[in-house]
């Protein structure tokens, strides 16, 4: 599946004005993940932006514009969501969507590594 380059470079631009950060770009989940000191941060899945967030605030950002819930197997992903275009439009709403996930990622815990067999 083909992501949005567009998207993908406008979050590489607002990414990069934090140079403290460690940020590796990794295709994950059909995509591109923007993986944020080890740890998945904001992916660019087709035309949406998927975030990983708080898992406290679903409730609130599920009232957000362009929020969908990420949905794997018939189970919503508590502390993930989708993010439609209309939702990232403008500069402002895309900054505070990547902040979400940044303050998230201090907190979040790494993805195990998986041993090939």
């Amino acid at each position: 599946m083909a992501y949005d380059t567009l998207l993908s470079d406008r979050v590489r631009e607002y990414l990069a004005t934090f140079p403290e950060l460690e940020i590796e770009e990794k295709q994950m989940f059909r995509g591109l993940a923007f993986m944020v000191n080890g740890k998945m941060c904001v992916n660019i899945s087709g035309e949406n932006l998927m975030c990983r967030f708080d898992p406290i605030l679903t409730a609130e950002l599920a009232e957000k514009r362009g929020f969908l819930p990420m949905m794997m197997k018939g189970k919503e992903y508590i502390g993930y969501c989708y993010v439609e275009p209309i939702g990232v439009k403008s500069k402002k709403d895309l900054e505070c969507w990547i902040n979400l996930c940044l303050d998230f990622n201090s907190k979040a815990k790494k993805s195990k590594t998986r041993t090939k067999k």
